[in-house]
């Protein structure tokens, strides 16, 4: 009886246990839904407050007459003439064709016929395309040609007009009629405001004409049967692309008080067009990436000019959309608890696609929990709590210059505000104090490097600019925050495979930045390596290049040969986009998001990563090593081999920016380079190869260096970044110009156009394998006024005979002395009277006899008369400074300094005595 009671009492806490987590994740639905229109941006008892604002507000006038600019010659030509605007809108006007049929990514053709015009589908999924767009006076009315569109062409000399395949007019043709409704919406809003009939009129005949052709539509069929057919909206290959749907509710809005009045009739057929095509957005797209919340902001526009469920026979009205948003998940669309749980780590607050996509994501988030809340009144922060979080590691992604990392399909940039100043706005609007401070804070930190900030920017003339372009005004009382409140020395974020290493801020600032491949948007690039050096983000990533569907982004861009990373064999690939393949953290210090308590001058990491491809084990330990307050240099150590053995070659890819680069010995003489067809598509290799041109190589087992310099403005330094290369048997090295950088959308401040020059690149291609037989790199940036700061680097090996072992010997021009130890067979190295065994372990001497001792995952590290051991792996600082001594165990361990043997349990860098 007893048992049975028990029984009874853990199934009745496993179902209430799950009851209240149903209920926890269940988004409440706002009260009170307003009855009235307009509704969306505001209500009509805000009339009167809105016409206040613009008598009152500079910025608000300026936007009223931008829109009548834009709109008064269309609205006034209307009058007389109906059919100019509403012709130029693109329909099927003669075949009227309901159904439309695409070839995979690219339109086909329509047949069918309904009793009105119907609206026409775009020509192609890419967007690439040779025509332009032409102006709205240029479009030929009621233009439904066989012979396609009428189009200016961009290539030829002119821009001379000619038919085009609709197939190849990218998305021209969606477009246009984006282009010619948002007249129709804007007017619609002007009547609203101003009660002018003629912009009513002129809005109706745009709203009325398109809409009952959207009425006759059918969802497109592909004839390929294949992905295609589950992202298709109605106008677009993409439902995430169906802005003309939000136009057509935002127009809908301002103007139902108009057509309740004279065309009351035709609503119920306006509603059903409108669920119709919002079934098709819930029907079709991806829910695992930003798919999800674009849809969701679709149909949220569309679900707010519904009337309420009850007005519906099929009971799905304005009240089941909203809730479909938020609570319920469907094969496609993701309740928006679901979507965040999918993308965020609830740890570190990082969205899982590459930087831009990721922080772009949370921006819409904001937008979106703001816009539902100044809707609503109805606050969904608080049932969103990873948000806070979300925003506040943003600045993660910053280089020591204020630019975000551009890994994957992303860009080099400031770091936008945006989402910083929706916390802010919903703060004041809850009246929620302390998030208010918060982001204040952080605003007025960040804001002044945003060149897209609200700060100074003037507002577009656009209606939504009266509900979202009122300045933001900040509380005095709050002070600017500091960066190291929200950056730290290292960071990894395991749901994208990201780890970063930084230190100092400004020109003098040192960062290394490596990714894998797991996420949305992500490149097939290994372990792929971004580096900074005086002022610049010298070791880029080359960006998407074009369009996801173009050969050179295809073949080139989201590809090896186009990262700083190693390809096995010629082979390695996997899929790009949406990838699934991570590297393994091995080790790291300080530990991620540590903001004190550890040694500030080193930070190093050991990622471990298999290459699908070629079935091979690749690891690299990247350190940064601090010598001064503007000196510095990076270690990178990569192993690679197959599992299977058979390796025929591995090529170490690195590019860097600048204008010229050169590959010499140590000694600064020009290596004799010849031209070369080794790494070329032939032979079985990647297409990758063959973007690639100006390829010369020379084998050699010689230590070798390169030097690129960005050759800035008379009066301004010039800028470079030296790389050191360990020779080998077996190694030969490549100069080779390569696509250009795309990344730096803005410039980068760079004094070239570095998206139109060649990528200068050096490739290291070892015969056989590089498991034993390393790439061995050391990079410091340095300036034309300050010079190398490393006066001559060497290797040594290890004593014992181990074939796994990488040692470094680097002499400053300061008199410091630096012995690199990285191992990755777990067994001691001796080199004259030190040892270790660690996966990676400094020695550095200064002059006046001050040294630091670094341990990375190791457990002995013997040197200056010192023995530091420990039972189990970590990581152990050990500092000479002054006379004094420094210490920072991550793992407990022993330290003996002649005949003192003293125990150190793990603790946080502090001062300590060896008795």
């Amino acid at each position: 009886m007893i048992i049975k009671k028990l029984i009874f009492s853990v199934f009745f806490l496993l179902i209430a246990n799950l009851t209240l987590a149903q209920t926890v994740n269940q988004i409440p639905l706002p009260n009170n839904l307003e009855q009235g229109y307009p509704r969306l941006y505001i209500t009509e008892s805000g009339k009167k407050d809105l016409q206040k604002t613009i008598k009152k507000e500079l910025w608000a006038k300026e936007v009223l007459e931008g829109l009548h600019k834009k709109l008064d010659i269309y609205v006034d030509r209307h009058v007389t003439d109906k059919e100019w605007i509403v012709s130029r809108l693109q329909m099927y006007w003669k075949t009227k064709a309901t159904n439309v049929y695409v070839n995979g990514i690219h339109y086909s053709h329509a047949d069918g016929e309904a009793p009105v015009p119907t609206v026409k589908f775009t020509g192609s999924r890419d967007a690439t395309t040779n025509y332009g767009k032409p102006k709205i006076e240029d479009i030929l009315p009621y233009m439904d040609d066989p012979r396609g569109i009428y189009l200016p062409n961009k290539t030829k000399e002119g821009h001379l007009f000619e038919w085009a395949e609709p197939s190849s007019t990218g998305n021209i043709i969606v477009s246009l009629n984006e282009t010619i409704l948002e007249l129709g919406r804007d007017a619609a809003f002007l009547f609203w405001l101003e009660n002018n009939e003629s912009f009513a009129k002129f809005a109706f005949d745009l709203f009325d004409t398109y809409m009952q052709g959207m009425s006759y539509r059918s969802e497109p069929i592909d004839l390929m049967n294949g992905h295609i057919q589950t992202l298709v909206g109605f106008t677009h290959f993409q439902v995430i692309h169906e802005k003309a749907l939000r136009i057509v509710a935002e127009l809908y809005d301002f103007l139902h008080p108009y057509i309740e009045a004279n065309y009351a009739d035709r609503i119920q057929g306006y509603d059903k067009t409108i669920k119709r095509w919002t079934d098709q957005v819930i029907k079709n797209g991806v829910p695992q990436n930003n798919w999800n919340l674009h849809q969701g902001n679709i149909i949220l526009k569309a679900a707010m000019v519904l009337q309420d469920n009850k007005n519906y026979e099929d009971q799905k009205g304005r009240e089941y959309y909203i809730d479909y948003i938020l609570n319920v998940t469907s094969a496609r669309q993701w309740s928006l608890s679901k979507f965040m749980d999918y993308g965020y780590d609830e740890s570190n607050g990082v969205w899982n696609e590459c930087p831009g996509y990721s922080m772009g994501v949370t921006s819409s988030l904001t937008n979106f929990i703001r816009d539902f809340d100044n809707t609503f009144n109805h606050n969904i922060l608080p049932y969103t709590p990873v948000m806070e979080k979300a925003v506040k590691m943003i600045p993660q992604y910053l280089f020591p210059n204020g630019e975000t990392v551009a890994f994957g399909d992303s860009y080099y940039g400031p770091l936008s505000t945006e989402s910083i100043s929706d916390m802010i706005r919903m703060a004041q609007k809850n009246d929620d104090k302390s998030l208010e401070e918060e982001f204040t804070s952080m605003y007025k930190l960040f804001s002044q490097n945003d060149a897209h900030s609200e700060k100074g920017r003037k507002a577009k003339a656009d209606i939504s600019s009266f509900f979202t372009s009122k300045p933001l005004e900040l509380n005095p009382k709050y002070t600017k925050a500091n960066i190291d409140d929200y950056v730290t020395q290292t960071f990894y974020a395991p749901n994208v495979s990201w780890s970063v290493q930084r230190m100092g801020q400004g020109k003098d600032g040192m960062m290394a930045s490596l990714n894998a491949s797991l996420g949305n948007h992500m490149h097939a690039n290994g372990i792929n390596l971004e580096l900074y050096g005086k002022g610049f983000v010298q070791g880029a990533d080359p960006g998407k290049g074009s369009g996801y569907l173009n050969p050179i982004y295809l073949e080139f861009y989201s590809q090896f040969p186009a990262h700083n990373t190693v390809m096995v064999d010629g082979t390695s690939s996997y899929t790009e986009m949406l990838s699934n393949h991570a590297f393994d953290m091995m080790g790291t210090y300080p530990q991620s998001e540590k903001k004190e308590g550890y040694y500030k001058d080193i930070t190093y990491s050991d990622v471990f990563f298999l290459e699908p491809e070629s079935r091979s084990d690749q690891s690299r330990v990247v350190s940064i090593v601090k010598t001064g307050e503007s000196t510095g240099y990076y270690i990178d150590i990569f192993r690679s081999k197959k599992q299977r053995k058979g390796d025929k070659f591995h090529d170490y890819f690195y590019h860097n920016l600048g204008q010229s680069m050169t590959i010499s010995d140590v000694k600064g003489n020009l290596l004799d380079l010849k031209p070369s067809e080794e790494m070329a598509f032939a032979g079985g290799h990647l297409y990758a190869f063959d973007y690639m041109w100006d390829k010369k190589s020379i084998r050699t087992n010689k230590d070798y260096q390169a030097e690129w310099k960005i050759d800035m403005p008379e009066g301004k330094e010039d800028v470079f970044m030296n790389l050191w290369m360990k020779g080998t048997e077996g190694r030969e090295v490549f100069s080779i110009k390569s696509p250009p950088n795309k990344a730096f959308k803005h410039g980068g401040n760079l004094p070239y156009d570095v998206g139109e020059a060649p990528y200068l690149t050096i490739a290291a291609r070892q015969h056989g394998e590089a498991w034993e037989h390393p790439f061995i790199s050391v990079y410091e940036p340095f300036t034309s006024s300050k010079g190398k700061s490393i006066k001559s680097i060497t290797s040594f090996e290890d004593e014992n005979g181990s074939k796994e072992f990488a040692g470094l010997y680097i002499i400053s021009k300061s008199g410091r002395e630096d012995y690199i130890f990285s191992s990755y067979d777990n067994k001691k190295i001796s080199y004259k009277n030190m040892s270790s065994n660690a996966t990676y372990a400094l020695i550095g001497n200064e002059k006046n006899n001050d040294f630091v001792l670094f341990m990375g995952n190791g457990t002995e590290l013997i040197a200056n008369g010192i023995s530091i051991s420990s039972k189990e792996k970590g990581n152990v600082v050990l500092e000479k400074k002054g006379g004094k001594l420094f210490l920072n165990n991550e793992v407990a361990i022993q330290i003996t300094q002649g005949n003192k043997t003293t125990n150190f349990k793990i603790a946080d860098f502090r001062e300590v005595e060896i008795n």
